[in-house]
């Protein structure tokens, strides 16, 4: 006899780790014990040697679906003679800093519970087990128990209790379990929040839906607006509430056999679409189909994700048809999440209210993702994703918070090895997101009991997460760390593959703040972590109005016309005299029109010119139409540009690429063709720039990141180009390319810049 302890780091608690060690151990015959102890699972097994190395083997290889073996040890140890294998209480001194799972779709097991009419749980809209359900979500506190979430109001009658208790059930230990008897229920409510006398709530709600009316369901992590997705008038209308002119909306859709009617799948979509995290995902339309044009105006893709929780597999099953489920908001508000909020808010856009009683704690968006070249490419990191952690590639010296942008916002933790990066909590400019922040923020470093010794911050001065960095110093004495917004996107993309050496970092984004007081956006950088060089960017032109010309792409137009020499007579036919004349003074005056050298603003400025597009409803809506006319076109034919070397930043100089976009408009040329032409120049340029700083430094390494880089087709021309040039290129796959990635870049850099006692 034998016997052995093991030690497991990871996504180890509150996924059914113990149960499963307990069946494992038991059905091989072994005896011990397992435990939680501060973070970890202690395991102590014996027994013979063969049935041991069978445990070892089945642990590590097939562990519980929701659970991630960051970490293994196993040592011999004296045996000691137990009888059985038991499950022990955890350790007095386990604290708060463990591995949390992320908010997880209804498993199968689950599912043919909710459809057994046999089931004491059949048609129970909450049911879950350990390997499905709300985690993130109902958090309220650590350590991660029933009374830390938003479950302690139910309590248990005794046949989810025996479950609860069983070693041997799925539900042993399952903190949000629950049945009919004892868990949350559901009410409808009428648009003002009166309840409505409703039998089966589901079903009223269904019906409702398909008669054209719009309804708001609390879900998992938030409100949606819900809407029947084949009624044009439905989905204008709720539009029209919703003061969203054209933004997409996304869908739930029954399966995966259903969304393949509409849209293509492929293998790789199909994998993200019924994986566990269930993403909204980005998916090219068919030539015909039957969805309301409204949903997705314009756009040759439709966000599709398929039904993650109880409740959205019964609502569907109920209307039999794809529905709306955009985010329960107005406009760009964060999303309703607070019961009494949302009847507020949601006043006057919803028809009608399904609702439960189970509180939502930790405000949760869908993610967003799409598959570019065969790989997964993030929109947003939300709902099934976060806060699963990120290793990184270097210990943090001490515990770190870095908070991020302002736009997309997310923070991130450092502890050890691990990046623990939060939920998206949407655009700082609202003051619900700010509030939201700091509440996560706390939350999160009880959770993974960090404590920060440095905060790391974006350099814009007027962020709001620079505000809340500067203020916890003033109240708290934590050292701050100032970083510069394109030095992070690299160290994202860098942390991401674990890259530790210099590397060429191509940043193209549409605003940053560089230190030079010039707005950043379309730059080449040179440098690891610790250090950076700006060894070229765009040339810069004046930026109108500062915010102003991003939501009218005329003015960047106009700007790159100026500076290019050129008269505005392209423009002359959609924007008016006088506001021509107006933005033509403020250039002459600098008047303020703040230096860019941003890529996404030479986007805008070339969907102006191609598409006469004077003004956008939502953030990178000309780019993105740029990108979907130039996805269907074929050739690699460039337009000109030059590279200024008289300085030791080189300057891409960009106005001959707009005389002879200028020229192409003037000459009638298909927008289709301008745009693959502005795309193939971008790749372009972005191999030559590389080639030369490859000359220059022997650095073969080029990462990709900052917002533009969400465009598939720029990626994959990039990636394209520079792997036949010989470049290793990487691209982001775990976190956005956008802001929304900014904070694991921040904390990677102070990782290393504790490591190396450049800060402390």
């Amino acid at each position: 006899m034998e016997r052995r302890a093991i030690a497991v780091e990871g996504v180890v608690q509150g996924v059914g780790f113990r149960p499963f060690v307990h069946g494992l151990a038991t059905k091989l015959g072994l005896v011990g014990f397992v435990r939680n102890r501060s973070g970890r699972v202690l395991i102590e097994v014996e027994g013979e040697a063969d049935a041991l190395d069978r445990f070892v083997a089945e642990l590590t290889q097939h562990p519980p679906p929701l659970s991630h073996i960051e970490r293994c040890e196993c040592e011999a140890c004296p045996p000691l003679g137990d009888v059985h294998f038991v499950i022990l209480d955890s350790d007095a001194d386990e604290s708060g800093a463990i591995f949390v799972s992320a908010d997880v779709a209804t498993c199968a097991d689950c599912l043919a519970e909710l459809f057994d009419p046999g089931d004491r749980r059949h048609g129970y809209p909450f049911l879950n087990c350990t390997n499905c359900g709300p985690r993130l979500t109902i958090i309220t506190g650590a350590p991660y128990d029933r009374a830390n979430t938003t479950m302690v109001g139910f309590a248990m009658c005794p046949a989810c209790q025996a479950e609860y208790e069983d070693p041997s059930n799925r539900r042993y230990h399952a903190q949000p379990t629950c049945c009919p008897t004892c868990g949350p229920q559901l009410r409808v409510l009428d648009g003002h929040g009166t309840p409505i006398a409703a039998r089966d709530p589901v079903a009223y709600f269904a019906d409702a839906l398909c008669a054209g009316q719009i309804g708001a369901l609390k879900g998992l992590g938030g409100y949606h607006l819900a809407c029947d997705a084949l009624s044009e008038t439905a989905v204008a209308e709720l539009r029209r509430r919703k003061v969203r002119d054209e933004k997409p909306f996304a869908l739930m859709v029954a399966d995966e056999a259903i969304t393949s009617q509409f849209c293509v799948v492929g293998p790789d979509e199909r994998a993200l679409l019924t994986s566990r995290r269930r993403p909204i995902v980005l998916l090219r339309k068919r030539d015909q189909h039957p969805v309301a044009p409204q949903v997705a105006p314009g756009n040759p893709t439709l966000g599709v994700m398929l039904p993650y929780t109880p409740l959205h597999h019964l609502l569907l099953r109920a209307a039999n048809r794809p529905l709306v489920m955009t985010s329960g908001n107005r406009a760009d508000e964060p999303i309703a999440h607070d019961d009494a909020d949302a009847l507020t808010r949601l006043a006057g856009i919803a028809d009608l209210f399904l609702v439960h009683d189970r509180p939502i704690h930790v405000r949760c968006d869908d993610s967003v993702t799409r598959v570019v070249a065969g790989i997964e490419a993030p929109i947003r990191r939300s709902r099934g994703y976060a806060p699963e952690p990120m290793s990184l590639p270097m210990a943090c010296a001490k515990s770190i918070v870095a908070v991020g942008g302002q736009l997309k916002g997310t923070f991130a933790l450092g502890r050890g090895d691990h990046a623990f990066i939060s939920h998206h909590l949407g655009d700082l400019d609202h003051l619900d997101a700010q509030r939201a922040f700091i509440r996560d923020l706390a939350l999160f470093e009880e959770l993974f009991g960090v404590k920060p010794e440095i905060i790391v911050h974006d350099m814009h001065p007027d962020y709001a997460s620079t505000r809340y960095a500067i203020a916890r110093k003033e109240s708290g004495g934590v050292p701050l760390l100032a970083v510069q917004h394109h030095h992070a996107h690299m160290a994202s993309c860098m942390a991401e593959h674990g890259l530790t050496g210099p590397v060429i970092g191509v940043s193209f984004d549409g605003t940053g703040f560089g230190p030079d007081g010039a707005i950043w956006g379309g730059e080449f950088l040179v440098g690891d972590y610790a250090q950076y060089r700006r060894a070229a960017h765009l040339r810069y032109v004046g930026m109108p109005g500062g915010d102003q010309a991003i939501r009218e792409p005329w003015r960047m137009a106009l700007a790159h016309l100026v500076d290019a020499g050129l008269s505005d007579a392209i423009l002359a036919s959609h924007v008016p005299a006088a506001n021509l004349r107006v933005i033509r003074k403020m250039l002459e005056r600098r008047f303020n029109t703040p230096p860019t050298s941003s890529v996404g603003r030479l986007f805008d400025a070339v969907a102006a010119f191609a598409l006469g597009r004077n003004r956008v409803s939502f953030e990178g809506q000309a780019a993105m139409q740029l990108e979907w006319l130039a996805d269907d076109q074929a050739g690699a034919e460039t337009y000109p540009w030059e590279i200024d070397t008289s300085s030791a930043t080189r300057i891409i100089d960009t106005r001959p690429l707009i005389r002879a976009v200028a020229v192409d408009v003037a000459d009638g040329v298909a927008a289709a063709e301008i745009a693959r032409r502005f795309h193939a120049t971008l790749a372009a340029i972005i191999v030559d720039v590389c080639a030369r700083l490859r000359s220059e430094t022997g650095i073969n390494a080029v990462v990709l990141s900052g917002g533009v880089f969400m465009n598939g087709l720029l990626t994959r021309l990039a990636m394209e180009r520079l792997g036949a040039a010989g470049f290793a290129v990487h691209r982001h796959r775990q976190v956005p390319p956008n802001d929304g990635g900014l904070c694991l870049g921040q904390l990677a850099i102070a990782a290393q810049m504790l490591r190396s006692s450049a800060i402390g």
